[in-house]
């Protein structure tokens, strides 16, 4: 029953996603987007990273994406020590298909390199116990790691709303439980909304992003790379964005929104061990090593980079292709977001030796 009510009352609504916060000023999408390529078969042994491997890979990522000479120049052209720096990590997949802590681990010591206080570098993902499952505890003295608690984590000043209705669940802000009495009593089949809220960590704290999504599927809106973790993750009421049927269309205004994309300086995509069905959460049957990582400052390229290799990977499996479920992708470009097309697209392979 409710699966059809929000659908059947998004159509009468229009398109977009509006928002109580100033709109980011547009900036002109390049006529090639560039994803920097580095690859290491020694990255991965099985399912174990190889953290010095994967710290010279991103050092040379950096160093490509910046053309800068040294690592602290890279990242201080990215970055300063005055701002807060978050890392976007992806950890719903756990210990053997999140972002890897190597790579994060590198990210981290170059930002300290660039004169970033460990103290102002945030780690964080939605859930707190997946991160640990993941391997991401705070170092002594160093970086902080923040899942974003339910309910109070949310900022109730920052509301974003999209036509397609969500069912509210406990943790989501505005979800009243049923079983106070206080006279406003609520059934929950009845607790529906067109409104989610943002993370305080992105509306209030952090001032410039590290996105590091890994390459993976998701069987609602097709891809759960750099766009997908800059936004669903990071918002209540998100069940909404990962419907079969249209709610990922609000991802690009989400990602638009100046307190989310915009603050990105830099996407670095694990593709180490990539997963092409069953994601984001790890499947070992669909999940393969590729000992690779991608790099770009525009994330629709990498998405559609991303898509194209799951596509292919799908069809040698025999798979269905993804086919409309990331059709929101090419919206991102319609917007302005990057480069969704395969000819304007590069891809620059680096030396990570």
């Amino acid at each position: 029953m409710f699966r059809s009510l929000p659908i059947a009352l998004a159509l009468l609504l229009s398109p977009g996603l509006t928002r109580a916060a100033e709109q980011a000023a547009p900036v002109a999408v390049p006529a090639t987007s560039t994803i920097f390529v580095a690859s290491d078969a020694a990255a991965l042994d099985q399912l174990e990273e190889n953290p010095a491997v994967t710290r010279r890979m991103v050092d040379q990522l950096v160093l490509a994406v910046t053309q800068q000479p040294e690592v602290a120049k890279a990242w201080r052209s990215l970055v300063s020590p005055a701002d807060v720096v978050g890392i976007k990590v992806c950890a719903a997949g756990g210990r053997y298909f999140a972002s890897h802590r190597g790579i994060v681990e590198a990210i981290a010591s170059g930002l300290e390199e660039a004169g970033v206080p460990a103290a102002r570098i945030i780690v964080w993902d939605r859930a707190l116990p997946e991160l640990r499952a993941a391997g991401f505890t705070a170092r002594r003295d160093g970086f902080q790691v923040r899942g974003i608690a339910p309910v109070s984590g949310y900022d109730r000043e920052a509301p974003v709303t999209a036509a397609t209705l969500g069912k509210l669940i406990w943790g989501d802000l505005l979800f009243r439980d049923p079983r106070k009495r206080d006279g406003k009593r609520v059934a929950a089949a009845d607790q529906v909304s067109s409104t989610s809220h943002l993370a305080s960590v992105v509306s209030r704290e952090i001032t410039k992003i590290i996105n590091v999504p890994v390459l993976s599927d998701e069987s609602g809106c097709g891809v759960a790379g750099a766009l997908y973790n800059m936004t669903v993750p990071n918002v209540d009421n998100w069940r909404r964005f990962t419907h079969p049927e249209g709610g990922a269309e609000a991802i690009p205004d989400l990602y638009a929104d100046a307190r989310l994309g915009p603050k990105v300086v830099l996407t670095i995509m694990d593709a180490l061990r990539p997963q092409y069905a069953g994601g984001p959460h790890f499947n070992p049957n669909y999940a393969f090593s590729l000992h690779t990582i991608f790099a770009s400052k525009d994330p629709v390229a990498l998405d559609a980079h991303a898509l194209r290799l799951i596509e292919g990977w799908r069809k040698e499996a025999k798979l269905p292709p993804i086919g409309k479920r990331a059709a929101w992708l090419e919206s991102a470009a319609q917007a302005g977001l990057g480069n969704f097309a395969e000819q304007k697209i590069a891809l620059r392979p680096v030396e990570s030796k």
